[in-house]
């Protein structure tokens, strides 16, 4: 079975509600890369970290067409955007990368190799 490979374009907000527009093929990933300030630049100077809107895409051709479209929009625009579907401006992966009780630790030990 052929593993169907989805691109994300993404809003990361810092508390102050500067934006910044990215895109990847890894969502989780590259979130808690912002989070751990692994990502040099914008968004580790300005602790950028909280996501704050994303769209899926299947063809990564499409993914940077509207990466693109949306980083020469004005703030307002994107401001809307993002108020659409996230009206509070909520950290969307907010518990990404938290464990949760025994389960979380039983899952995680399970994967290590012997």
């Amino acid at each position: 079975m052929k593993f169907k490979r989805r691109f994300y374009v993404y809003i990361l907000a810092s508390k102050s509600r500067r934006l910044y527009v990215g895109m990847t093929n890894s969502l989780f990933g590259r979130v808690l890369q912002h989070k751990a300030g692994e990502m040099e630049g914008f968004t580790k100077r300005y602790r950028i970290v909280r996501l704050v809107y994303f769209e899926t895409f299947r063809f990564v051709n499409n993914c940077i067409a509207r990466e693109t479209e949306i980083k020469k929009w004005r703030r307002s625009k994107k401001v809307a955007l993002i108020e659409g579907t996230n009206p509070t401006w909520e950290d969307l992966a907010a518990d990404w990368g938290k464990t949760f009780g025994p389960m979380a630790v039983k899952a995680d030990s399970s994967l290590r190799s012997e």
